[in-house]
């Protein structure tokens, strides 16, 4: 499933307002360092955060999905030893049981339930 893409209200807000502020003054200097130019760099720097962000879960996301498949073709490529390594050396044998197999012989089966007598 892919992750959540991150968006902020603050940064639409912040938008916004600049937008507001530029209608005033291009150049506006609020004093104590606060500028339009300033602001818009602020902006500019969480918006390309953000998108950073995103591609990175993009990416984990891709990756993810690799793993999971390589995951099941490596599932599927180990059981096919296991059967080719049962083909060439059969299901009872050492062989087998060091490639991960449980011998034949060493299965547990099932008891049979005796049925109770009625007395």
């Amino acid at each position: 499933m892919a992750r959540r893409k991150r968006s902020s209200r603050v940064l639409e807000r912040a938008q916004r307002r600049l937008d507001g502020v530029q209608s005033i003054d291009q150049k506006l200097d609020a004093g104590g360092g606060f500028t339009a130019l300033g602001y818009q760099k602020m902006i500019a720097q969480l918006r390309a955060d953000i998108s950073a962000y995103n591609t990175a879960l993009s990416t984990v996301d891709a990756l993810t999905n690799k793993v999971a498949e390589t995951e099941l073709q490596l599932a599927e490529y180990s059981e096919r030893m296991l059967l080719g390594v049962a083909a060439k050396y059969g299901k009872d044998s050492h062989e087998y049981e060091m490639a991960g197999g449980v011998k034949k012989s060493d299965r547990k089966r099932p008891a049979r339930k005796v049925a109770a007598a009625v007395s």
